[in-house]
Parts: C-alpha cells; sequence; structure tokens
C-alpha cells in the first residue's frame, strides 16, 4: 500500500485522544478459521480464452493514466504504469491468484520455502533451470543479493522508497549449485513472499549510480514474456516486444503498447481507433454499452427525463461481457450464465429507480453550478471545473481543443438520447457525429469487476472535535454504510457489499468482517456517545466571524446566500493554500518528507500519492444515487427543526470540514459525502463539504491534515503486516517537535495495533499471523480513525474479441496469454460470475 510522490508533512496534535483500548472492542479474538475469508465479492472479468483459441500476432493498444517517470518500481516516483511494465519485462517470484493469495510463479521458481528457524530463519528458493536474462546470463543468487544491498537501508547512496523486509536481511548465498538462493535473516519475517517481486538484475541493483538512473527511462536487460522497446514520453507511449530469449509459453501478441491517455478523452479515443483496452468510467461504459445495443437493433437512447435509464446491456442480453448470451465477433452466441450481480440489481429494482433518479438531481445541480460558476468568472480564463479531468493530468492546448469537440459531442448524444433517439441538437452534423462514434464504440464491450481497493472515509484525529474518539466512533455509528457502498455499486450491476476490514478484502486470508468492535449503524447511541463527550443539543452557539474561512485561505461558500445542502458547500477555487479554521498551518515538510519517503513507503505495485490524488476513486458516476431534497432549490426552506438539532459545546456547533475533490471525475465522491452529511445531520452534526481542485486535494489536504473527514482509496495487499503497517502506525513525535506520521494520514493510531502489527511481522506460523492481523483490523475498527465503506468498481472497455484480458480483479495479469481470438473461436468459459 504505497503512498509514494507526496511529501508527507508534520502535523502538530493539539489535544490527545483516547485509545482503543479504553473502551470494550469486543470480538477481538477474530476467528481464524479460512472461512472467514470467505469469496471476492466479485471476481475478474477478462473473457477468458484457451491459447489455442487466440491468434498469433498483432498489437494490444492500453490506455494508461501517464508514461512512468521511472521504469524502477522501488523508487518513489513509481506508478501504475511503472508496475504494469515490470510485470510484463521482470521476474517475480510470486503472483497473486483469483483470491488475491501468493502463489508460486512456476516461470521462476520450481519451491521456495522456510528450512531453518532456529537460530535464524532461512529460506531457501530453487530456480527454474531455464530462467535467464534477456542477455543470455541465469538468474542466480548474485541478482538477490545485489537488490538486498540496495533496499537494505544501509546505503543512503541507493535513492530507494522503501526497505520494508529487505532490512531484516542478514545475507545471501548460493546454495549448493546456481539454482539455489539461501536467504538468511536476522529477525524472523512473517512476509518473505513479499520479497523479490519483482526482481531486478545486477546491472540495475549493483551500484547506486545504476538504481537511481539507469532504469529510469530505459530496461536494457529483462526476463519476462516481453521486453521493453522504446518509452517514447513525446508521443506518450511505451512499447513492449516479445522477449526473443522467454523461455515460458511464448506471448501471442507482437507488441503491447501502453498509451497515455486522460481518463476523461478516453472514449474518444476508443471510438477514434486509438485504444483497443481502457479502464473508463461508468459515464463512458453507458456510451459503451448503449453503443453495442444500438448494433444489435435496439434505440439509441439512454436517460429518460425522469433519469429512469434502460435496462443495462447485462439485463438485456446485449453488449457486454456481463450478458447472459454474448455476442463474439463472429456473431455466435456463448453459454448462457447468470451474474449474481445482475440477479441483485433485479430484486432491487424499484430502489435502482430511486437512485438514477437522485442522481439525475446530483447531475443538474453539478452542471448548474458550473454555469453559475463560469458565468461569475467570464470565459477569458478558459478554466472550470469540467476541464480538470485528473487531477494530476497535463494536457496542452490542443488536447483541451480535442476535450471541448468531445464535450460537444456528447451533448449531442445525451440530446438524441432525450428524445429517444430523434436529433434533439441544431443540425444534423452533431447528430451524425454521435452516430459515427456509436458506431464505433459497438466494436467494444463492458468488462466489470471491483478493484483491490477500497473507499474509505477517513477522520483527521489530530485536533478538533475528532480528536475524542467518542465523536469519532459516534462519526461512524451514524453511517449506513451498506446504503453508502449500494448508491456507488448497485447502478454498476456491481454487488453492494462494505467492505469489513481495513486489512483485506474478502477473498484474502487475512479478511474477517472486524466491524463489530466498532458496531452496526445506530443513531440513538451516536447522541449517546456525543452527549458522552458534551455535545448538546440547542446550546448557545457563538457566530463565526464572516473572514472565517471553511478549511484553506480561499474557502468560500459558492453562493452569497445560504446553501441548502447538508451543512453548506464551499469551493476553494484554484488558489487553494490550507490554512483552515482554527487549524495551525503544518510544519514545512522538509525534514521529514524525504525520509518518509525512503523509509515509510509500501511495497512496489501499490497506490502511489500521485495516483490516488489522480484518482480519488475517481470515477465519473453519472446518473446514479443522490438522495431525494439533498439538492434543493436556492430558497428552500430547510427541514423543521434541522437548526435545534445541531449540537454545541462551549459555545461552539458541532461542525466538521468535510474535503471533497472538484473534478468532473469525482462525482461519486461527492455524492457518497452528499450522503454522509445528511446521516451526520440526524445525529446533529454539520458537515461542511469544502471542494477543492483534484491536483492539491491530496498533497495540500490529506496528506498534511487540512480536514476533518475526507474519502480516499487504499488498495489490498497480500501483506498486511507488512504493508499496512505504515497506514495504521501510531504517530510519533520527531526530533524537531513536528509529528511523524508515516502513511497514517488520519492521525489515529494506538500502540497496542503497533504491537499486534510486530508479533504478526515475526511469527512464521501462518494461522497465527492471520489472528493477529485480525485482532489489530478490530482495534483500528474501535479507534474509529477510517471507516471502510466499499470495494472500488473497475470497468474495462475491450474491443470483442480480445480475450485473457480486463478486468483483472485480484488476480495479476497474465500478459504472455493475452490477444485475439480466432476468426470463429469464442471465450472458453461464461463471463465471471459474482462470488
Amino acid at each position: 500500500m504505497s503512498h509514494e510522490g507526496v511529501g508527507l508533512r508534520a502535523v502538530m496534535r493539539s489535544a490527545a485522544f483516547l485509545t482503543a483500548g479504553v473502551l470494550a472492542v469486543p470480538a477481538l479474538a477474530a476467528c481464524s478459521a479460512d472461512d472467514e475469508a470467505g469469496r471476492p465479492v466479485a471476481v475478474q472479468d477478462i473473457a477468458p480464452a484457451s491459447r489455442d483459441a487466440i491468434a498469433d500476432g498483432g498489437t494490444l493498444r492500453w490506455a494508461v493514466d501517464a508514461v512512468p517517470e521511472t521504469l524502477n518500481a522501488f523508487q518513489a516516483d513509481a506508478d501504475a504504469t511503472t508496475s504494469r511494465v515490470a510485470g510484463a519485462v521482470l521476474p517475480s517470484m510470486y503472483r497473486l491468484d483469483a483470491n488475491g493469495r501468493p502463489q508460486i510463479n512456476p516461470a521462476y521458481l520450481e519451491s521456495a520455502k522456510v528450512v531453518g528457524t532456529s537460530p535464524k530463519q532461512v529460506v531457501l528458493y530453487k530456480l527454474n533451470q531455464q530462467a535467464v536474462w534477456s542477455d543470455g546470463r541465469e538468474i542466480g543468487a548474485a541478482d538477490f543479493a545485489a537488490q538486498w544491498r540496495a533496499l537494505s537501508g544501509k546505503d543512503s547512496s541507493y535513492w530507494t522508497a522503501r526497505n520494508a523486509g529487505y532490512d531484516r536481511i542478514e545475507k545471501i548465498e548460493r546454495g549448493k549449485n546456481d539454482l539455489e538462493v539461501r536467504v538468511t535473516f536476522s529477525r524472523p519475517y512473517a512476509d518473505w513472499k513479499a520479497l523479490f517481486s519483482p526482481l531486478y538484475p545486477k546491472d540495475v541493483m549493483g551500484t547506486a549510480d545504476s538504481f537511481n538512473d539507469g532504469a529510469r527511462r530505459k530496461l536494457t536487460v529483462s526476463a519476462g514474456p516481453f521486453a521493453v522497446k522504446t518509452v517514447d514520453r513525446k508521443a506518450g507511449t511505451v512499447r513492449l516486444t516479445r522477449n526473443a530469449r522467454w523461455w515460458g509459453r511464448p506471448g501471442k501478441l507482437d507488441e503491447i503498447d501502453l498509451v497515455a491517455v486522460a481518463r476523461d478523452k478516453r472514449a474518444e479515443a476508443l471510438a477514434d481507433g486509438e485504444l483497443d483496452l481502457a479502464e473508463i468510467d461508468p459515464a463512458e461504459a453507458e456510451r459503451v454499452t448503449l453503443a453495442g445495443r444500438h448494433k444489435d437493433g435496439g434505440p439509441l437512447q439512454g436517460a429518460s427525463a425522469t433519469g429512469e435509464s434502460e435496462p443495462s446491456a447485462e439485463k438485456s442480453g446485449k453488449g457486454t461481457s456481463g450478458t447472459s448470451k454474448k455476442k463474439s465477433e463472429d456473431g455466435d452466441s456463448e453459454e448462457d450464465g447468470k451474474n449474481p450481480a445482475d440477479e441483485e440489481s433485479t430484486r432491487h429494482e424499484k430502489s435502482d429507480k430511486s437512485d438514477k433518479e437522485e442522481g439525475a438531481k446530483h447531475d443538474k445541480t453539478e452542471k448548474s453550478e458550473k454555469s453559475e460558476k463560469t458565468e461569475k468568472s467570464g470565459t477569458k480564463s478558459g478554466h472550470d471545473d469540467s476541464d480538470e479531468g485528473d487531477g494530476d493530468e497535463k494536457t496542452d492546448k490542443p488536447e483541451k481543443s480535442a476535450h471541448k469537440k468531445s464535450d460537444k459531442s456528447d451533448k449531442s448524444e445525451d440530446g438524441d438520447r432525450s428524445e429517444g433517439g430523434g436529433s434533439g441538437t441544431k443540425g444534423s452534423g452533431a447528430g451524425a457525429k454521435a452516430g459515427s462514434s456509436a458506431s464505433a464504440l459497438s466494436e467494444f464491450v463492458i468488462r466489470k469487476s471491483l478493484e483491490p481497493a477500497y473507499t474509505q472515509l477517513a477522520l483527521n484525529g489530530s485536533e478538533g472535535p475528532l480528536a475524542d474518539e467518542r465523536v469519532r466512533r459516534a462519526v461512524a455509528r451514524a453511517l449506513d454504510r451498506k446504503e453508502l457502498a449500494r448508491v456507488v455499486l448497485r447502478p454498476l450491476g456491481l454487488p453492494a457489499e462494505p467492505v469489513g476490514s481495513h486489512l483485506a478484502l474478502a477473498g484474502q486470508a487475512a479478511y474477517a468482517d472486524n466491524s463489530g468492535a466498532l458496531g452496526e449503524q445506530d443513531a440513538a447511541e451516536a447522541r449517546a456517545l456525543l452527549a458522552d463527550a458534551g455535545w448538546v443539543p440547542g446550546g448557545p452557539v457563538t457566530e463565526q466571524k464572516k473572514t472565517e474561512k471553511a478549511a484553506g485561505s480561499k474557502g468560500k461558500k459558492e453562493d452569497s446566500g445560504d446553501d441548502d445542502r447538508p451543512g453548506g458547500t464551499y469551493d476553494l477555487g484554484d488558489d487553494d493554500k490550507p490554512a483552515g479554521v482554527g487549524r495551525e498551518p503544518a510544519q514545512d515538510p522538509k525534514d521529514h518528507a524525504h525520509k518518509q519517503e525512503q523509509q515509510g513507503g509500501a511495497r512496489p505495485g501499490a497506490l502511489a500519492d500521485d495516483q490516488a490524488a489522480r484518482h480519488l476513486d475517481g470515477r465519473q458516476y453519472a446518473g446514479h444515487g443522490g438522495l431525494p431534497g439533498a439538492y434543493a432549490p436556492k430558497g428552500t426552506a430547510a427541514p423543521a427543526g434541522a437548526a435545534s438539532n445541531l449540537l454545541a459545546k462551549d459555545g461552539k456547533a458541532l461542525t466538521l470540514r468535510f474535503v471533497v475533490p472538484s473534478g468532473a471525475g469525482s462525482e461519486s465522491l461527492r455524492l457518497v459525502a452528499d450522503r454522509i452529511a445528511r446521516m451526520l445531520q440526524r445525529i446533529g452534526v454539520r458537515a461542511d463539504i469544502t471542494k477543492v481542485p483534484d491536483e492539491s486535494y491530496f498533497k495540500d489536504h490529506i496528506a498534511s491534515g487540512q480536514y476533518d473527514l475526507a474519502l480516499y482509496s487504499w488498495p489490498a495487499s497480500a501483506f498486511p503486516a507488512t504493508d499496512a503497517r505504515p497506514i495504521y502506525a501510531k504517530p510519533v513525535p520527531a526530533a524537531d517537535g513536528s509529528l511523524s506520521v508515516e502513511q497514517n494520514y488520519t492521525r489515529v493510531g494506538t500502540d497496542q495495533v503497533d504491537q499486534l502489527f510486530d508479533q504478526a511481522l515475526s511469527t512464521l506460523n501462518e494461522d497465527e499471523e492471520r489472528s493477529l492481523v485480525r485482532k489489530a483490523d478490530a482495534r483500528i475498527w474501535a479507534a474509529a480513525g477510517s471507516i471502510p465503506l466499499y470495494q472500488r468498481p473497475q470497468l474495462t472497455a475491450a474491443r470483442i474479441g480480445l480475450a485473457n484480458t480486463g478486468a483483472f480483479g485480484f488476480q495479476t495479469p497474465v500478459y504472455e496469454d493475452m490477444g485475439f481470438l480466432k476468426k470463429g473461436a469464442k471465450p472458453s468459459a461464461s463471463p465471471s460470475k459474482s462470488g
């Protein structure tokens, strides 16, 4: 779980908080039986096919967020594309299976096991005798040793992002022959399977210079089914070609081109024939589904005037990989198969309709806000929320022009849909263009699953009301997590199950639903906790001065009048200099940011800080969700008694600053924030929702502690004892008096949690480790610093006929098996079923 790329600010806490140990913690002795882990809520959807059914050759053009700054996955600025390249071209000793559990990768290992525990832990790796680097040299102990020395943390000249696990190794030596590698640990390390994945050649790891600079722009030696041919930053592509020295099953594709395309431009890139595979937002996924339905003879129409959408392609049996009888490229149909996600959606049809109607109101309000903002600022600036897209993506003028062009096309298509297929636009040109785009998109299907990552509500416990554990617990007990999951996931036809663990997801070995340590939703209990903390209804409230801001020096309400939304909404605009009401500015991070990036990071392949800032669970979920009345017209009276229900203490109302990203791709987060604000209003807590630019959301608010409530995501890990510890470690004072938080952006931690992590890392008994991790999770729940909500949706547009790729879920992609089906062939199994 890595949040690399953003320096961590040391923040002083002005108030202490109660430890989880003060309150009763039920179910700490979590059951260690494997059935606690269950099965994945939704498994991968990749159109699996046997290699015999796949044609040899072809190029797969796969969208990525950006060309990576480095190809070295162990550096601080590595990103998801770095990990994708590494997975295709470098050795990994272990891969994740469909349940998110590590399994030996037979391409590189014959076996790996602990062969000694006393006096020291010893792991013996037996390598595949065919495993060689692309320069012909055998993979061996020298490569393992070079990587250990580079990542051990003992030599500061190596600019590493982390050293977890490698710092516990005492020595690495050759075994009985060149195919054996013996690793001796100075301290027991439970997560030893996390090491040497990926494994770089000694040419990269051997010296500080080669480590720091040698693999940033090129990787001349590799050992996977593919090799890096070119990295063209100007063209925005990374080209991978078959590795001629690969000893395993040869790659079916000739090339894999990783193409940098911003998320808000991917639908157009698909329609223009520039991509074959792209993870997209739900709004674009709907366009693809509608296009497929139109191709099969159905009318091209979407949301009605009431906000009710047409049945999904999964239900209609057309257009996506989730269909009951999916059309293949040659027109053949597959085996029947029912998706439990669709069955669930059918069972709750009335509720879905309500969600979609509410979502239409949400969309209308968002557009109205943007329109008002544009009118106020004028058109000369050429910038508004709709152009922000992903926060960290930088676009040049031609791209902006293309984006505006895309917007016009989208509006034209929307006009067609609203009239049930009529023109709905000025002139026939726009309609013709929309039809052409729809025709092109009909060559794609949507493959969907849940990402191995979850969205959480973070509660900043460093100061203010949330420094009191009773207030945090009250906020958590006010939440209907099932409702929040349903709002986001059910309209997409995905299982709407709330996440029950901070440290694993359903199906993974360490998973167990430990939310009982906090308790179910209970408004009465939440109010009792607040009363115990001194917050009472109807108390005298001292009015805030008009000059006081919400959460940042430029915080302001979007409108001059009262806002009818729960808690009100603020917009920081682009001049975002966090300073906050009653919140001291964070200390300069210069003394600790670099140190924490070097030592506090998580293992490579996990999400980076800049990625989290880009994605922010940042999918568009247009047309779904929204609470009735959440967007009442300006001037609508507040519900009777609403003001009198607010709680106060010492003359101050219980008001929390809820920071959300303002970009076009983050509607779902704002929708969830509005729902949460409404839930908190019911217990007398006011949530002031503050919208900030995507590019500053994580860096200037989450990492720096300038928020009370926030929504962001963490990836799941197969090695939570190692990867999750920096996220939940108790913050400690640094030598200069600042607070070292590592990756614990909620600033909530306990000694008990730290001790449980330490014990889990040091046991070599897998059952005991699993039990300790589950106990740690129960303690984290009880501390109420972060509340897991739902697994993030994963929607991938794939060209019809493309097999063994799509929405991967937990499982590591098998790059050599990806390819295009032969003429007349079809996938060997029905679409993935939700589990």
